[in-house]
Order: structure tokens, then C-alpha cells, then sequence
């Protein structure tokens, strides 16, 4: 495994995104459990691109417009529905004392949700792992095996590094109501640009 794809790969996953701002919220209003919940979560979202990439179903959402209109309004929907959430203190970010064995099924359910209704994840993974497979590969479908547990792996550190970061500050930050109001505002504000970018998306 070359160093190229795992710094480009790095770089990728330290980037921004939903998976780290959703890994964020529920570090900040759920605890260091739920952050971990979270970034399982979005991790597991990844395996549905990596398996389309795999298969070439990614390249039917490149090519259909229909397919990837609908997978990328039910991701635009699911991100608005998010921003509402946080915006509520009995939402999905709402302060949670005690994160409980329930409550981590769902952070990661919606970790999951937030990941594999993003169609450009898939065109992604199409694009991306080929660029490092030698084009006298002998066993293609191994090596992107190889490649995307890789970047799966990493995925999952850098998320739970970035929560548990998140998570340690946290009580610092649920013992001022206005500092919580202004990071539900603040986390609502980015699921919403997150959801109007992918509405601007193209294939």
C-alpha cells in the first residue's frame, strides 16, 4: 500500500464533511460513547460506496440522472431534517447525561443514514481507488478489498480521534446554556449548507 494513497486518503477523511460535524455533535452533546457510536456509524455508511464502486453501480449514478437525483434529494432531506433537529433541545443532539446502549444504536443508525444517502460518496470511490491499482493488477477485486478497508480503518480513527477530542471539552461546554445554544445553531447551520451543496451537487 502506497504512502500517496494513504495521505491522499488522510487528507480526505480529515476534510470537514457531515461524518465529522454529525461525530462532533454527538461528542459535544452525548459524550465520548456516543462519538465512538458515531464514528462506527459513518464508517459503516462507507461499505454500500465501496461495494456500488466495486460492482460499477457507482457508474449507473454517474450516468443516470434520475438515480442520482434520488439518492441525492433523500440525502438533502435527511440533512435539513438534521439541522431542524439540532436546532431543538429534545432533538437529536439534544444533551444526553448518560448515553445509553439504546440511544448508541441510534447515533450510529443516523451516522449511517447521514453517509450512504450522499451519491457522490459512490462516484467518489469510482474515481478514486482505480487511481492507485497497477494496470497489470492480477487481482483487482482483492486490492481494492485491500484499499478500501484501509481507508475504512482510517475513517474510523480520525472520526474517533476528532470526537473524543470533542468529547473532552464537553463538560466545559453543557454547564453553559448559551455556549449550547449557540453550538445547536452552529451545528444546524452546517447540516443545513451541507444539504444545499449537495442539492447543488452534479454527477
Amino acid at each position: 500500500m502506497s504512502w500517496s494513497f494513504l495521505l491522499t486518503s488522510l487528507i480526505v477523511v480529515a476534510s470537514p464533511g457531515t461524518g465529522v460535524l454529525y461525530t462532533l455533535a454527538a461528542a459535544l452533546t452525548r459524550g465520548s460513547r456516543a462519538s465512538v457510536a458515531a464514528a462506527f456509524g459513518c464508517t459503516l455508511g462507507i461499505v454500500p460506496h465501496m461495494i456500488a464502486a466495486m460492482l460499477g453501480l457507482a457508474a449507473v449514478l454517474h450516468t443516470s440522472a434520475l438515480a442520482f437525483a434520488a439518492l441525492k434529494w433523500c440525502g438533502v432531506a435527511y440533512l435539513l431534517y438534521m439541522s431542524w433537529q439540532a436546532l431543538r433541545e429534545s432533538g437529536a443532539l439534544a444533551v444526553d447525561g448518560e448515553i445509553k446502549e439504546r440511544s448508541s444504536g441510534r447515533v450510529i443508525v443516523t451516522g449511517f443514514l447521514i453517509n450512504i444517502l450522499n451519491p457522490k460518496l459512490s462516484i467518489f470511490f469510482l474515481a478514486f481507488l482505480p487511481q492507485f491499482i497497477a494496470v497489470d493488477e492480477a487481482h483487482v477485486l482483492a486490492r481494492m478489498l485491500e484499499l478500501s478497508g484501509a481507508f475504512m480503518a482510517m475513517t474510523f480513527a480520525v472520526f474517533v480521534a476528532y470526537g473524543l477530542c470533542a468529547a473532552s471539552v464537553r463538560e466545559r461546554v453543557i454547564s453553559r446554556p448559551g455556549v449550547m445554544a449557540w453550538l445547536r445553531r452552529s451545528f444546524a447551520a452546517g447540516f443545513a449548507l451541507l444539504g444545499a451543496k449537495l442539492a447543488f451537487a452534479e454527477r
